[in-house]
């Protein structure tokens, strides 16, 4: 069985993506409290673009892996 290939387009979006509104406006997704993506999920994420990137950022951040995101900023300036 082949591995899934992350996106790296959207990846690399993701790493330069803010949080558009509410408490954390101008946040990035990245760097939102882990506690308020674990209530989205719970919640519903948004439809859309917005949502996709932080059902990832939920699954970044369940599995640890919120290096990665954070080496992208670094290696991929906007």
């Amino acid at each position: 069985m082949e591995a899934l290939q992350p996106d790296k387009k959207f990846l690399i979006q993701l790493a330069h993506t803010k949080m558009p509104y509410g408490k954390y406006k101008d946040r990035y997704l990245i760097d939102l409290p882990e506690y308020y993506v674990v209530w989205y999920h719970a919640k519903g994420f948004p439809k859309g673009k917005l949502g996709q990137m932080l059902e990832t950022v939920y699954t970044l951040k369940l599995n640890g892996l919120e290096n990665i995101v954070r080496n992208i900023q670094r290696n991929f300036p906007k």
